[in-house]
C-alpha cells in the first residue's frame, strides 16, 4: 500500500524524521508506538501529505503526484476528533461528500451507514460537536474519515483524550471496525496497552527514528537495543 525510501522531514534546521523506509501492506494495521517527540505524529502526516518531506514515497506502487486526489483515498482522525465546532456532526461528516457533489439521497444513505457501524444516533448527529461527549465526537471523526470509503485510515492517538471507561469502549468498538472493513490503518499511540489491543505489526519510533518493527513479542523477547526493553518495561510499569 505505502513503501517509503528514505523519506525525510525537517523543520528548518531542525530534523523531525530521520530517513525512513518502510513498507505498509494493504490490509495491514501497523501501529506507530513511542515517547513523545518520537516523530510518530510526523511520519503519520507525511503519509497524509501534509508535511513537506524528502525521499520516495509511493502509493498501490506509485509516486503521489496529486495529493489532494490522494487525500480522497485517507481518512484521517486527530486528538479529540478535530470537528468543525460551527457544523453539526451531521455536517461535519457529510463536508466532503457535498464538496465533490454527491446527490443528497447518497450522503444521507452513507451517513446512516456509518451511524449504524459506530452506533450513534439521529439525535446525536444533529448536536454541534460542542454538545456531544469526548467519546461521540471521536466516533463523528471517525465517520467522517470513512465517509468517502477510503483505502486507508490513518489515526493519531485517537484515544488519547478520553477517560478509562471510553476509552476502552471505543478501542473495542475500533478493533471491531478494523477487522470488519479490512482497510489498511496507521494508528499512532504512545500506549503499549493499546499496541498489544490492537495487535498487527508495532513500529517503535526514537528520535525521529524507527528503533524496530515487529510484533509486540517480537519487541519484547527480541529487542533491537536497550532502549526497546526500557520503553517496553516503563510503560508495564504505569
Amino acid at each position: 500500500m505505502f513503501a517509503l525510501d528514505q523519506v525525510a522531514v525537517a523543520y528548518g534546521d531542525v530534523p523531525a524524521l530521520a530517513p525512513t523506509t518502510l513498507a505498509i501492506a494493504a490490509g495491514e494495521t501497523l501501529i506507530l508506538l513511542g515517547p513523545s517527540g518520537s516523530g510518530k505524529s510526523t511520519l503519520l502526516r507525511t503519509l497524509a501529505g501534509l508535511t513537506p518531506f524528502t525521499g520516495d514515497l509511493r502509493f498501490e506502487g506509485r509516486p503521489v503526484t496529486d495529493w489532494r486526489a490522494m487525500r480522497q483515498r485517507l481518512g484521517y482522525v486527530i486528538q479529540d476528533g478535530g470537528l468543525f465546532p460551527h457544523l453539526t456532526a451531521r455536517g461535519n461528516v457529510a463536508l466532503m461528500a457535498r464538496e465533490l457533489n454527491w446527490p443528497a439521497e447518497r450522503i444521507a444513505a452513507r451517513v446512516d451507514e456509518l451511524a449504524a457501524l459506530v452506533a450513534l444516533d439521529a439525535a446525536q448527529l444533529d448536536r454541534y460537536p460542542g454538545e456531544l461527549s469526548g467519546g461521540q465526537r471521536q466516533r463523528v471523526a471517525l465517520m467522517r474519515a470513512l465517509m468517502l470509503d477510503p483505502a486507508v485510515l490513518l489515526l493519531d492517538e485517537p484515544l488519547s483524550a478520553l477517560d478509562p471507561i471510553t476509552r476502552v469502549r471505543l478501542a473495542e468498538e475500533l478493533r471491531g471496525i478494523f477487522a470488519g472493513l479490512g482497510k489498511t490503518v496507521v494508528l499512532v499511540t504512545h500506549s503499549l496497552g493499546e499496541a498489544r489491543f490492537f495487535g498487527g505489526t508495532a513500529v517503535l519510533m526514537r528520535d525521529g527514528r524507527i528503533v524496530q518493527k515487529g510484533a509486540i513479542t517480537d519487541l519484547t523477547e527480541r529487542p533491537a537495543e536497550p532502549f526497546v526493553t526500557e520503553f517496553l518495561a516503563a510503560e508495564d510499569a504505569l
